[in-house]
């Protein structure tokens, strides 16, 4: 009976390098911080359960509390193309206007290493 043998290098898996990472950067206007954390942190677990997200969480900067960032990692780009028109974001798209300063900053990567 043969063995099949799986060698993690590094601590990255094949799945793990397949996924799609997002990181989005939104600025709050300055009197406008904590309505838009809260706004933020209400996406969150909602996101969580949809089908394809892997990882979703929510930085602050400690140096600048107006300075938010998602770290996402998606199953695909097409599961991410539905979670960004899902109901609970497009929603919260719609409050951004007056609490974030420009749009979200939504950058896709994928892992090399």
């Amino acid at each position: 009976m043969s063995k099949i043998v799986i060698v993690l290098v590094s601590g990255i898996s094949p799945m793990s390098q397949a996924t799609l990472r997002v990181v989005a950067r939104l600025m709050a206007f300055p009197d406008k911080v904590e309505e838009l954390k809260y706004l933020l942190l209400s996406i969150i677990e909602p996101t969580r359960r949809e089908a394809g997200c892997i990882k979703y969480e929510l930085l602050q900067n400690q140096a600048d509390p107006t300075d938010f960032t998602f770290v996402e990692e998606w199953e695909s780009a097409a599961l991410l193309e539905l979670h960004l028109a899902s109901n609970h974001i497009q929603a919260a798209v719609l409050k951004l206007e007056g609490l974030a300063v420009a749009p979200p900053d939504i950058r896709r990567y994928q892992l090399l290493a």
